[in-house]
């Protein structure tokens, strides 16, 4: 099948989309394939590994496109896409965060991953011999458009290798079926207009150290992390305790008058109950939604949050409908991009997803547990 020369073979790179038919032909076949499907006794290396150990490894470097972390768990552009690859193959991952390309390329040379997600320069690829292919399959605007690297590759030690193969159709095929383009939008890193970020800072720096104790205690109290409440609190409020909206909600977490005394909250002003009473219904909400792993979870939370768990259940009642996992985000949010010109509760709900998603990065990328 193949006539290439070793030193063509670490050539290989289908961001470029420079890949015989074939082989191409034979990554798709194999991405769509159950994993018992393929016999793993004819397997090469990697895959044969990933295999008989049920886990994929996966190393990177912490970037705005790769990954971050919010202090329970991992998400990011690069880490779903690895998180829905493993996936199709039916193991588990294990994700890795090191601290260069250089770290991460010398762990898949030397087999201590499986594969590398990088943005590492070509020649630093061939002088360890690996081989390397665009993490959108080649399509570099949906990535560019949303303020993510195009750059994004993922690294493997032979083009030969099954896993190299099942990788690059799962890449493929996601483009294809609109999944890339779906995360990319989710992950969007201009959803917060640039000029917009200066004022984000000064408020955060003027009012978050008067509120971080309330966000840490409601935080431990129910076992969340107080970035992501204070992140819903800046989208809600501004971190106003004094705010209310036209609808009659108000306050700091913007809690409706039924909410707070569900929540046992008295005053919906002081900002002690409401951050008590907000911290409590998302805790409830993540609890009602703990049949879907994390940090999905979190999403459908934040969106029920928003439009109210009934909503949420309506939609997860058309996804089954139309034959799409329910309880998959990404479908999830593509039904709500969808119909959001006609109904513009779910514009509202992207549109408070994805902002909070923003601004709970933000803090951790600015190291705002300082303040």
């Amino acid at each position: 099948m193949y006539n290439q020369t070793l030193a063509d073979r670490r050539r290989l790179r289908l961001n470029n989309l420079k890949i015989s038919l074939p082989t191409k032909a034979l990554a798709f076949g194999l991405a769509m394939l159950p994993l018992h499907a393929i016999n793993a006794s004819k397997a090469s290396n990697q895959y044969a590994q990933v295999v008989n150990s049920n886990t994929l490894t996966v190393v990177a470097v912490k970037s705005p496109t790769t990954v971050f972390n919010d202090g329970q768990y991992l998400h990011g552009f690069g880490y779903d896409l690895m998180r829905n690859y493993a996936q199709s193959l039916n193991v588990q991952l294990n994700f890795q965060i090191v601290d260069s390309n250089a770290t991460a390329l010398k762990w898949v040379a030397k087999g201590k991953a499986n594969l590398a997600l990088t943005n590492a320069d070509m020649s630093s690829i061939e002088k360890k011999d690996l081989m390397s292919f665009s993490a959108s399959c080649g399509d570099f605007n949906v990535l560019q458009k949303n303020g993510l690297d195009a750059d994004l590759n993922l690294v493997f030690k032979d083009a030969e290798d099954r896993l190299t193969q099942t990788a690059s159709g799962f890449i493929c095929q996601s483009k294809t079926n609109g999944a890339i383009q779906h995360l990319a939008s989710f992950y969007n890193h201009n959803v917060v207009e640039e000029e917009s970020w200066d004022t984000i800072e000064h408020d955060l720096q003027q009012r978050m150290p008067i509120y971080r104790a309330s966000f840490e205690r409601a935080a431990e109290q129910y076992n969340l992390n107080w970035h992501m409440l204070a992140a819903m609190g800046y989208q809600e409020s501004y971190l106003k305790p004094d705010s209310v909206s036209p609808t009659g909600v108000r306050g700091l977490m913007m809690l409706t008058s039924g909410t707070a005394k569900a929540m046992g909250i008295e005053n919906r002003t002081d900002p002690e109950q409401s951050i008590q009473g907000g911290a409590k219904y998302y805790e409830l909400l993540l609890s009602k939604y703990e049949y879907i792993p994390n940090p999905d979870r979190h999403w459908y939370a934040l969106v029920a949050y928003n439009m109210g768990p009934g909503a949420v259940r309506q939609i997860q009642k058309q996804l089954t409908k139309q034959g799409e996992d329910p309880n998959n985000w990404l479908n999830m949010y593509a039904y709500l991009q969808q119909h959001q010109a006609s109904n513009s509760r779910y514009r509202q709900a992207l549109q408070y997803v994805t902002r909070i998603r923003a601004y709970l990065e933000h803090i951790q990328s600015q190291q705002m547990i300082d303040i």
